[in-house]
């Protein structure tokens, strides 16, 4: 497998007023939908053994950084990212953390103007050049 890491980035995007538990949650489910919804070529190798024979199941090739901003610069990023059709972004708005099942939290969506939404973080996928013109002066997220 032949590429360059430093092509593609992702980069987790949390507001600074959440919590550590809650924005370890945030970023858990926007992994999962970053990792499902992005092109196949996100993926590293699917398995690798070791030199004993476990199996171990790969992760991405490309760099996952996740950062911490005020909460008008989360909505900036998604907004900007939206923008760029060369950017995947997955988006978390926190009705997504007060419903309890996904028809709740579909009909809450449904029940909102997007400028109503609050986002507690989002992530970014895709070229590295567009992901940092973004997020390259965002400080990485890290307990105070």
């Amino acid at each position: 497998m032949d590429y360059n890491y430093k092509e593609k980035k992702i980069v987790g995007v949390i507001g600074s007023n959440v919590e550590p538990s809650i924005a370890l949650n945030v970023i858990g489910h926007l992994a999962i939908s970053i990792g499902a919804y992005a092109d196949k070529d996100i993926m590293g190798q699917a398995n690798i053994k070791d030199k004993s024979g476990v199996n171990h199941v790969g992760i991405s090739k490309y760099p996952f950084i996740i950062t911490k901003v005020k909460m008008g610069k989360v909505r900036q990023a998604i907004e900007t990212a939206k923008q760029n059709p060369n950017i995947l972004v997955v988006d978390y708005p926190k009705e997504m953390l007060t419903t309890a099942h996904d028809e709740e939290l579909v009909k809450a969506m449904e029940e909102k103007e997007e400028q109503q939404l609050e986002y507690l973080g989002a992530v970014l996928y895709g070229d590295a050049k567009d992901i940092d013109e973004i997020t390259g002066k965002f400080q990485l997220w890290r307990i105070d």
